[in-house]
């Protein structure tokens, strides 16, 4: 066997999966996102958790990064980037990310990258491309990293995003946006009872919303105080706001539609309410289900589409977490920048009207819905409103005040909706701050 295909060399297997990884979405059409083929491959290949950790590392810092290191590969590479060759170009994003980003000795970056392209029969011939490309990467390191830090809109971005952000909140906003998107994300958490004990036991910061944060967390998170026990969820603190408007009451009757992972189920159901979850994916209602049994909570978990639901069923409340372009979630899943495109748009905009109204009909007289996505794309949030009550003249806008959001006034749009960004909440020393980017607009039907 020779080197390329030697596997017990040391993170050999691990720089394998990232990059297969990266390739596959590279030469995907379809949105899917990094977990989705990294964690079925790491289970595959029977691969152990610090070579899955190492694995996910690198997958993510090239994504978080895609848009230096492609500006830095095509300045290197005398033909250009190869976007024929997902494979080659994905071996080179991932050696790249690895010199340029994470804490890897450049020279063990290069060396592995070249054998994974001699073991590769359509890779072989080039792995002294690899080789000399990497190695110009390392020496032109500082200069490469300059250059990201000085534009992260313009080479970090990629460019119908930053055309969009630059249209929707102004040019400054846009550059703090892509900014935000480079640190990451912190870990935060949404607490069953009082959270103030929790921020103490687990060194955590007590936002003015009520979520906990972690700003740099090296313990794996099933070790945290707390978890075992079903004290907290992990949620962004973003996230945890949409289920918060809807203010259920105990007893209430509530529809969570596209309800998994289940961070906002649980809280419904932490607040009394009898809960309907609602998902297309059995796969992810498995999850919602096993959260709740850990928080020692309880829903109706139902895997359905929801535009499928009968009618004969009104709900108090419903809360919609519609399927979208997820832009809002990028500086937590950086894949979601380059696997999305803008024409996914128009599909997603035309679905998210057609659960409104489903979720207008599910809704009994008096009722209040709430509808959110992760998005920063106007046309899926404040635009999706402004249609919804042109067509819905029985329903009205019910304004959130800010102190039903910490006092957090700055989250609020002109005509009282939600509207989180990425840059909010600059970070603490040390920290990396932000939120995801989502809207939400509380919206209440006539008696």
């Amino acid at each position: 066997m020779d080197d390329g295909q030697d596997e017990r060399t040391a993170g050999l297997a691990a720089r394998r999966l990232a990059y297969a990884s990266v390739a596959d979405l590279l030469g995907a059409r379809s949105g899917t996102a990094l977990d989705d083929v990294l964690d079925p491959a790491a289970s595959r290949a029977a691969l152990p958790g610090p070579d899955l950790a190492l694995a996910r590392a690198i997958a993510t810092a090239t994504f978080r990064h895609l848009g230096l290191i492609r500006h830095a590969l095509a300045a290197r590479l005398a033909e250009g980037l190869p976007e024929g060759q997902p494979k080659l170009l994905a071996l080179l994003a991932t050696g790249a990310a690895q010199i340029l980003v994470l804490n890897v000795q450049d020279h063990a970056a290069v060396d592995l990258a070249v054998r994974l392209a001699k073991a590769d029969s359509g890779l072989r011939h080039l792995s002294g491309l690899v080789n000399a490309v990497l190695r110009r990467i390392s020496r032109e390191k500082a200069a490469i990293l300059r250059e990201g830090e000085a534009d992260p809109l313009g080479i970090e971005t990629p460019g119908w995003l930053a055309r969009r952000w630059s249209a929707a909140y102004g040019a400054e906003t846009a550059r703090s946006i892509a900014a935000a998107h480079l640190r990451g994300a912190p870990l935060d958490l949404s607490v069953r009872g009082d959270p103030a004990p929790w921020a103490e036991r687990l060194g955590a910061r007590l936002l003015p919303t009520g979520s906990l944060r972690l700003d740099e967390s090296r313990t794996p998170v099933p070790l945290l105080p707390g978890f075992a026990e079903g004290e907290w969820w992990v949620q962004d603190a973003a996230a945890a706001l949409p289920a918060r408007l809807l203010a259920v009451r105990p007893g209430e009757r509530v529809a969570d539609l596209c309800a998994a992972p289940g961070g906002k189920t649980a809280q419904l159901a932490a607040a009394g309410a009898s809960v309907l979850a609602v998902d297309r994916s059995e796969a992810r209602l498995r999850r919602l289900r096993e959260n709740l049994a850990r928080l020692g909570l309880t829903a109706e978990a139902r895997a359905a589409d929801a535009l499928a639901l009968p009618e004969d069923e009104r709900f108090d409340a419903i809360l919609l977490d519609a399927p979208c372009s997820a832009t809002g979630t990028i500086r937590r899943h950086p894949d979601v920048a380059w696997t999305k495109r803008e024409a996914d748009l128009g599909r997603l905009t035309a679905l998210q009207a057609r659960l409104l109204d489903k979720a207008a009909r599910l809704l009994r007289p008096g009722g209040r819905l709430v509808y959110c996505t992760c998005s920063l794309e106007p046309e899926e949030g404040e635009g999706q409103a402004e249609a919804f009550l042109a067509r819905h003249p029985d329903f009205a806008r019910q304004p959130v005040d800010p102190a039903e959001i910490g006092g957090e006034a700055a989250l609020l749009g002109p005509a009282g909706d939600l509207r989180t960004l990425p840059c909010a909440w600059l970070p603490a020393e040390g920290g990396r701050g932000g939120l995801d980017g989502f809207f939400a607009v509380r919206l209440g039907k006539a008696a």
